[in-house]
């Protein structure tokens, strides 16, 4: 019962008896339903339903993902351990999205483990991106970095002779400038994010279907929004979400993205206005963005408290809070 408890005063708007199946499943895998359903062909809904920021639908579906997954590689072929780090790494996704790190940091490191198995080096650099985002969330920046970086000069061995490839590479540059940026080293973050603009620009402007690593021109623009709001600098990181529109972005998770990356930049500015525009502006693409990420919340409930009467801030209020 304590542990219900725990669960429901985060506030979030998933179900807790979804996050019990998460965390049981992890524990005891479950049996699989058998569902005669070609496997990538689920996979790949899976992702759908993430990047439209459906994240309580997602972890309903993860327990008999995982569970199929892990049945598959019983025949040991590398496509299979592939499969099962990729379903980890989504299940990592969503666990960060919704600030669950204890289970994120367990999913995580099951995604290396068996993307190591696959041998595919494309599968390696997707689990330890989801590792050290992990490990920033718990504080250990330093270590989540070593690993990143690790991960780069992995990437790097390989030539980056193709587009998937140079997509990777691009987008662990990304979270390896953002991750320094968190940790105030702004030389290194500017670094990384300069290196991985270079690294994108012959990328499509939206990613083909089915791609691990989607990142676009315009996605690895909207890190710089980030980046700078992580080094204290609001004021340049709005201007660089005011040159993106979220129709550059693909999935509603990216849109919604681009719109609380700038609430953040305008909360840390000191305009409650603007940042309750932002937040509904998120809310209106992807509720899931606002209503389950922690930090979200967090800034809706001060705008609640501090400045009622500004502009938006009631319409936020009951469509956040209330959840």
């Amino acid at each position: 019962m304590r542990r219900r408890t725990l669960l429901a005063a985060a506030g979030l708007a998933v179900p807790v008896s979804v996050l019990l199946d998460v965390e049981s499943a992890l524990a005891e895998m479950p049996a699989p339903s058998g569902s005669s359903e070609p496997f990538d062909v689920r996979l790949a809904r899976a992702r759908a339903v993430f990047d439209t920021g459906r994240y309580g639908e997602l972890l309903k579906e993860l327990p008999d993902l995982l569970a199929t997954a892990h049945v598959r590689i019983r025949d040991r072929a590398e496509i299979s351990y592939a499969r099962l780090s990729a379903c980890y790494s989504l299940t990592a996704q969503v666990l960060v999205k919704i600030g669950r790190y204890e289970q994120a940091r367990l999913t995580a490191d099951r995604a290396s483990l068996y993307a190591d198995l696959s041998g595919s080096p494309l599968a390696s650099a997707a689990a330890a991106r989801e590792l050290s985002i992990v490990l920033r969330h718990q504080d250990q920046a330093a270590t989540a970095q070593r690993l990143i970086l690790n991960a780069v000069s992995r990437l790097e061995a390989t030539g980056l002779n193709t587009q998937a490839q140079a997509a990777a590479y691009a987008q662990l540059l990304c979270t390896t400038s953002y991750t320094a940026a968190r940790a105030g080293d702004r030389d290194q973050a500017l670094s990384m994010i300069d290196e991985a603009t270079r690294a994108a620009r012959d990328l499509p402007a939206f990613a083909p279907a089915g791609r691990l690593f989607a990142i676009t021109p315009a996605s690895v623009r909207l890190y710089q929004v980030g980046i700078h709001w992580a080094l204290g600098d609001a004021g340049a990181a709005i201007r660089f979400g005011q040159q993106l529109r979220q129709e550059q972005f693909a999935t509603a998770e990216r849109k919604g993205r681009l719109h609380t990356d700038m609430a953040r930049a305008w909360w840390q500015w000191g305009k409650p206005e603007q940042t309750a525009q932002s937040l509904l502006d998120a809310f209106r693409v992807t509720p899931a963005e606002v209503q389950d990420r922690p930090a979200m919340r967090v800034i809706v409930t001060e705008l609640h408290h501090k400045h009622p009467r500004v502009s938006g801030v009631r319409e936020l209020s009951r469509a956040v809070l209330a959840h």
